[in-house]
């Protein structure tokens, strides 16, 4: 039995654009295309479509999921494999979810939320990749900087430098909000704190290399609007507070 693509669109909940485009990039070939250049469409070809869907769900690029396909053209083995992506991601997503509650529960109650529970969710080697890979794909894209490499992360680490950072970044925010000079003392000593910690974890920078960095944050759209998205003005206020640092010389 064939099926036309409005029929494929309507099956699959998809638009009649979408497959138009897999077939004009080869991810999706109709089984025939008849004398009116209609596009026909078997069952091997929904199963394919089912297949393309649920990498999509996983965020394949069409590239990618188009060389997935080719490379492992066995449909149980391409289904496993993807009944266990999907799982690792369900994991993550309820380990989130559940953090996601308790931060409510917390904000309804007018209470602060344990540090420690904040960032639960980043649980394996897995997860961080997930996580860092928008980031690292601008890098390379960028810059041909991979901050993930292809050694094993070292995930109890990655785990105290993010509760750090998030630490750092949110004294520095409130610290604007409050109307807190940039130049001020205490804003100085949460500078050194952040560092000295970097120093302990391997990550040593000295004050300017420290106010550099802040200025490539200023001036990369990426890390800029991380910051910006987190408080207006953070970004600024942070390079200010590091060049000011840097300049008194301490």
């Amino acid at each position: 039995m064939l099926f036309t693509v409005k029929e494929v669109a309507s099956i699959a909940n998809v638009t009649v654009k979408t497959l138009h485009h897999y077939h004009k990039v080869g991810l999706l070939i109709p089984a025939q295309v008849n004398e009116s250049g209609y596009r026909l469409y078997g069952n091997e070809e929904l199963e394919r479509l089912q297949e393309i869907m649920f990498y999509r769900e996983l965020d394949f690029p069409l590239d990618q999921i188009k060389q997935l396909l080719a490379d492992n053209p066995e449909r149980l083995a391409i289904l496993s494999q993807q009944k266990e992506l999907l799982a690792r991601q369900k994991q993550r997503l309820e380990h989130i979810l559940s953090t996601l509650e308790k931060s409510i529960v917390y904000t309804e109650r007018g209470e602060i939320m344990d540090q420690g529970e904040m960032f639960k969710g980043f649980n394996s080697e897995e997860e961080w990749v997930e996580a860092l890979q928008e980031q690292n794909r601008y890098l390379q894209e960028t810059y041909d900087v991979d901050v993930i490499g292809e050694e094993p992360l070292d995930v109890p680490a990655l785990n105290d430098q993010a509760l750090e950072a998030a630490q750092f970044m949110g004294e520095m925010a409130d610290s604007l909000r409050n109307g807190l000079k940039y130049d001020d003392e205490s804003i100085q000593n949460k500078i050194h704190r952040h560092l000295h910690f970097l120093k302990k974890h391997g990550h040593p920078a000295t004050v300017a290399e420290f106010a550099l960095q802040t200025s490539f944050f200023l001036e990369d759209d990426f890390h800029r609007n991380m910051l910006e998205g987190q408080q207006t003005g953070l970004a600024y206020y942070l390079n200010a507070a590091a060049e000011a640092l840097a300049k008194s010389g301490e």
